[in-house]
């Protein structure tokens, strides 16, 4: 046995935790772990070579994804080979963008394998190539990153980490999670009915009997908070609803300050945040390029680029017509959705309960256009369908060998009524299967040969 080394080992163990790891915020880990879904899939990941990457919005929970995976880590190597980096530090920035190489072999004293869980990895110069530097040279190390937007960690960032990289998506909380923080009892009887669903969409049986659901209205009630506040982790656990919009203001403040100003250099923030706020006004509506420019006084271009962004940095969706003719379908007007609707919600200040509001059928499809993205993956893609008639079905899933319309209608039914849109649809394309989302209905229909599915809005 190596004393030296032992002993090393252990003065750096103490060294870390007072030099490093005090800049990680442990606010996460006096909090109870909510599950988060991704971490299960990391996981499947962790003993290949290629570098992890966690994309998300500002606060969806990376970090402390990143202690939960070097929480299962320890189970497996011991936490002495594992190293969590955060680079919002200055000085540890400093050091690793002075000589990376040797800032990173500090932390490695045998030839075990070592874990890297580097966090806010987008604030370090010239990333991508120190990165591709180490795990080109140090051949027994396992890096992980997290970035809040898609922006930062693409790029130049991607291109020198061609083939070395795997990307995944850290999202506000879903449905199921916020249920599973919640109530496990009604996470489990949603995620049974979710399942349905899913096979569905796979081109499989929906398999339940047609009547009422006595769980359909308790499900209800927390889609109703979920909708209305959205799935920000600290939204989740904030107990009141001031504390939940305080945590939505801070939310948009510091998205504006850091993502915008700072790091994307957008010096006109009053301008943004105008564009953003009438986005939410028309959320789930097809957006005109030409009011936002009169509305801003901006630019087509600058508008264009704005919208980039928003995507880019997970606050909005935009969301494109389905035509036979591709050329055709590019130039067509898409329309804007919110990957999150709380923060939707905090821009145009409105809470109320979905019941009274004039808007809850564009929060309904808001909501379902989130699930439908999870469900899908990438094995389709998602549009809406409008003909120059005005006939229009909320989302079309195009699939490899099917199309699957979907349309929202979040009220009650009291008998299979196809609606008039989803009729056109289906006489114009002849799909095997389509879906009317309902407020509480459970029935099927056959229209023209095609299997009309009316299905709970919780059952997704």
């Amino acid at each position: 046995m190596n004393t030296h080394i032992d002993f090393a080992k252990i003065f750096f163990k103490v060294l870390k935790k007072k030099c490093y790891l005090n800049t990680f915020n442990f606010n996460s880990i006096i909090m109870k772990y909510f599950e988060r879904k991704l971490l299960e899939e990391l996981k499947k990941w962790t003993q290949r070579r290629e570098i992890l990457a966690i994309k998300g919005p500002r606060q969806s929970g990376k970090t402390t994804l990143l202690e939960m995976l070097r929480e299962e880590l320890e189970k497996e190597v011991g936490e002495e080979n594992i190293v969590f980096l955060t680079f919002e530090d200055l000085e540890v920035r400093e050091k690793f963008e002075a000589d990376a190489k040797e800032f990173i072999s500090s932390f490695i004293f045998d030839k075990a394998r070592y874990y890297f869980l580097l966090d806010e990895f987008h604030y370090v110069k010239d990333g991508g190539q120190k990165l591709k530097l180490l795990y080109d040279t140090l051949k027994n190390t396992k890096f992980v990153i997290t970035g809040s937007s898609s922006l930062e960690l693409r790029g130049e960032t991607a291109a020198y980490l061609t083939g070395r990289m795997f990307s995944f998506e850290l999202l506000p909380f879903s449905f199921y999670e916020f249920l599973n923080a919640r109530d496990k009892r009604f996470a489990r009887i949603y995620s049974e009915r979710n399942s349905l669903v899913e096979n569905l969409i796979n081109g499989q049986n929906f398999s339940i009997k047609e009547g009422s659901d006595i769980f359909v209205d308790d499900l209800l009630k927390l889609l109703d908070e979920f909708i209305r506040f959205g799935g920000y982790p600290e939204v989740i656990k904030s107990k009141r609803d001031e504390e939940k919009l305080i945590v939505l203001k801070n939310i948009i403040n510091t998205y504006i300050d850091k993502d915008i100003i700072k790091f994307l250099n957008i010096t006109d923030a009053l301008k943004f945040k105008r564009i953003l706020t009438l986005l939410s006004s028309i959320c789930g509506n097809i957006l005109r390029y030409e009011g936002i420019c009169t509305y801003s006084n901006t630019y087509y271009k600058e508008v264009v680029h704005i919208l980039d962004i928003l995507q880019q940095t997970y606050v909005i969706d935009l969301l494109r017509p389905y035509h036979r003719n591709l050329v055709t379908e590019l130039r067509k007007n898409p329309k804007v959705y919110f990957v999150d609707h709380g923060l939707r919600n905090y821009l145009i200040n409105n809470f109320s309960e979905l019941e009274v509001r004039v808007d809850k059928g564009a929060l309904a499809e808001n909501f379902i256009l989130n699930r439908l993205k999870a469900l899908v993956g990438d094995k389709g893609i998602i549009h809406f369908w409008r003909t120059t008639a005005k006939a229009e079905v909320d989302f079309v899933i195009e699939m490899p060998d099917r199309l699957i319309p979907i349309e929202v209608k979040f009220e009650p039914f009291k008998k299979e009524k196809v609606p008039k849109g989803l009729f056109s649809f289906i006489r114009a394309y002849s799909p095997a299967v389509a879906i009317v989302v309902t407020k509480n209905f459970l029935a099927e229909k056959v229209v023209e040969k095609t299997r009309v599915e009316f299905i709970p809005i919780v059952y997704f």
